[in-house]
Protein backbone atom coordinates (compact mmCIF):
# COMPACT_ATOMS: atom_id res chain seq x y z
CA UNK A 1 0.00 0.00 0.00
CA UNK A 2 1.40 3.69 -1.04
CA UNK A 3 0.95 5.89 1.52
CA UNK A 4 0.34 9.55 -0.06
CA UNK A 5 0.97 12.45 2.67
CA UNK A 6 1.38 15.75 1.86
CA UNK A 7 4.29 17.48 0.49
CA UNK A 8 6.22 20.51 1.72
CA UNK A 9 4.30 23.50 1.17
CA UNK A 10 0.77 21.58 0.44
CA UNK A 11 -2.38 23.10 2.31
CA UNK A 12 -3.79 20.79 4.22
CA UNK A 13 -7.76 21.13 5.52
CA UNK A 14 -8.25 20.50 8.85
CA UNK A 15 -11.39 22.03 9.44
CA UNK A 16 -14.40 20.01 11.03
CA UNK A 17 -15.66 17.45 9.45
CA UNK A 18 -19.55 17.92 10.70
CA UNK A 19 -21.81 15.30 9.44
CA UNK A 20 -19.10 13.53 7.36
CA UNK A 21 -16.93 12.65 10.64
CA UNK A 22 -19.10 9.60 11.24
CA UNK A 23 -17.50 7.74 8.04
CA UNK A 24 -14.68 9.26 8.37
CA UNK A 25 -10.67 7.71 8.61
CA UNK A 26 -7.81 8.06 10.54
CA UNK A 27 -5.69 9.56 8.37
CA UNK A 28 -1.36 10.66 9.19
CA UNK A 29 -1.19 13.82 6.72
CA UNK A 30 2.15 14.52 7.18
CA UNK A 31 5.08 12.09 7.72
CA UNK A 32 8.96 13.43 8.10
CA UNK A 33 11.94 11.80 10.03
CA UNK A 34 11.15 15.31 12.72
CA UNK A 35 7.49 14.95 12.39
CA UNK A 36 4.62 13.55 12.06
CA UNK A 37 0.68 15.20 12.17
CA UNK A 38 -2.28 12.31 12.44
CA UNK A 39 -6.13 13.46 12.07
CA UNK A 40 -7.41 10.42 14.71
CA UNK A 41 -11.35 10.20 14.09
CA UNK A 42 -12.11 8.42 17.59
CA UNK A 43 -16.18 7.08 18.06
CA UNK A 44 -17.98 7.38 20.75
CA UNK A 45 -17.85 4.93 23.73
CA UNK A 46 -14.33 3.75 22.09
CA UNK A 47 -10.75 3.97 23.89
CA UNK A 48 -7.22 4.00 23.71
CA UNK A 49 -5.20 2.02 26.89
CA UNK A 50 -2.76 3.67 28.41
CA UNK A 51 0.20 3.84 25.79
CA UNK A 52 3.02 6.25 25.02
CA UNK A 53 4.21 8.10 21.83
CA UNK A 54 8.12 8.09 20.98
CA UNK A 55 7.87 11.69 21.10
CA UNK A 56 6.44 14.95 21.98
CA UNK A 57 3.17 14.49 21.55
CA UNK A 58 0.75 17.57 20.89
CA UNK A 59 -3.29 16.58 21.12
CA UNK A 60 -5.94 19.26 19.63
CA UNK A 61 -9.33 18.92 20.16
CA UNK A 62 -11.07 20.00 16.47
CA UNK A 63 -14.63 18.38 16.84
CA UNK A 64 -16.04 16.31 19.72
CA UNK A 65 -15.04 15.48 22.99
CA UNK A 66 -12.22 13.45 24.86
CA UNK A 67 -11.33 12.49 28.46
CA UNK A 68 -7.81 12.30 28.57
CA UNK A 69 -6.07 10.80 31.50
CA UNK A 70 -2.15 11.63 31.39
CA UNK A 71 0.45 13.12 34.74
CA UNK A 72 -2.30 12.07 37.15
CA UNK A 73 -4.99 13.96 35.73
CA UNK A 74 -8.19 13.86 33.76
CA UNK A 75 -8.99 16.43 30.78
CA UNK A 76 -12.01 16.39 28.94
CA UNK A 77 -10.98 18.09 25.78
CA UNK A 78 -13.44 19.75 23.49
CA UNK A 79 -12.77 21.76 20.28
CA UNK A 80 -10.47 24.55 20.68
CA UNK A 81 -8.49 22.99 23.39
CA UNK A 82 -4.78 21.90 22.97
CA UNK A 83 -2.62 19.75 25.25
CA UNK A 84 0.95 18.93 24.97
CA UNK A 85 3.03 15.77 26.69
CA UNK A 86 6.84 15.71 27.22
CA UNK A 87 8.34 12.48 25.46
CA UNK A 88 7.51 8.61 26.12
CA UNK A 89 4.68 10.10 28.65
CA UNK A 90 1.69 7.28 29.77
CA UNK A 91 -1.59 8.35 28.54
CA UNK A 92 -5.32 6.85 28.18
CA UNK A 93 -8.10 8.37 25.78
CA UNK A 94 -12.01 7.67 26.38
CA UNK A 95 -14.29 9.18 23.66
CA UNK A 96 -17.54 10.58 25.34
CA UNK A 97 -18.72 11.90 21.75
CA UNK A 98 -17.32 11.15 18.48
CA UNK A 99 -14.32 13.11 17.96
CA UNK A 100 -11.46 14.71 15.23
CA UNK A 101 -8.01 14.88 17.03
CA UNK A 102 -5.05 16.49 15.52
CA UNK A 103 -2.11 14.80 16.73
CA UNK A 104 1.29 16.03 16.27
CA UNK A 105 4.03 13.69 17.10
CA UNK A 106 7.92 15.46 17.15
CA UNK A 107 9.82 12.52 17.63
CA UNK A 108 12.99 11.79 20.02
CA UNK A 109 15.52 9.75 18.39
CA UNK A 110 17.59 9.28 21.40
CA UNK A 111 14.88 7.97 23.27
CA UNK A 112 14.09 3.89 23.21
CA UNK A 113 10.44 3.11 23.66
CA UNK A 114 9.68 0.86 26.18
CA UNK A 115 7.77 -2.13 25.54
CA UNK A 116 3.76 -1.26 25.66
Amino acid sequence: MTNSYSAAGEVINVSPLGSDIESAKTATLVKTDDLQIIRLILKSGKSLPNHTAPGILIIQCLEGRVRFECMGKTHELTPGQLLHLPPVEPHAVECLETAALLLTIIPTPALHMPNQ
